[in-house]
């Protein structure tokens, strides 16, 4: 019998890393419907890179609109479907759920991460947390996971060790890292 090997494992939330919010006064929001949800720039090279340098890429995000009835969940699965269809990913895992209904996957507790690591056997001291909001910083913490603040106009107030402008930096960082451990 072989010594098990736990994968490492790129999260990455999913508005703001792999589609584009919609910012009104200064705040980050959702897309709510398939029109507007639209991919970042370059992020299928990027997540082919994440794999390249042997990462697991797990989406991982809150859609409280749905708990709110503000985003339709076919509106939610046509857009995750383009994810799907697009983008070399290995799962996604969704929160619908809102602060109120004080669930364990809600962002910035960990669950999301959770589920996917008994699913997948991942390694989280090995493993990255990519997003751009406090909740997604605060989930990497509370999992053990590395966290990765991609910049954005509306998160200059967060503090995070690993601050990058974008992904591209994010997986220039994740490597240089992997390569010091190694």
């Amino acid at each position: 019998m072989g010594i098990r090997r736990l994968k490492k494992t790129a999260f990455l939330d999913r508005d703001g890393v792999i589609n584009n919010v919609i910012v009104k006064n200064n705040k980050a929001f959702s897309p709510r419907r398939f029109v507007e949800f639209t991919l970042t720039p370059n992020i299928a090279r990027y997540i082919d890179r994440i794999k390249e340098a042997g990462y697991l890429v797990i989406v991982v995000t809150n859609q409280p609109d749905i708990s709110r009835a503000k985003l339709n969940i076919h509106e939610l699965e046509k857009m995750h479907n383009k994810i799907r269809n697009e983008l070399d990913v290995d799962d996604i895992f969704v929160c619908p759920h809102d602060d109120s209904d004080n669930c364990v996957c809600r962002k910035p507790k960990p669950g999301m991460v959770i589920e996917a690591k008994k699913k997948y056997d991942i390694d989280l001291a090995n493993s990255f947390l990519i997003g751009d909001s406090w909740k997604d910083i605060d989930a990497a913490k509370r999992s053990g996971c590395r966290e990765i603040l991609i910049n954005a106009s509306y998160n200059q107030d967060i503090d995070c060790v690993n601050r990058v402008n974008n992904l591209s930096e994010a997986i220039s960082l994740i490597t240089r890292i992997h390569e010091e451990v190694m």
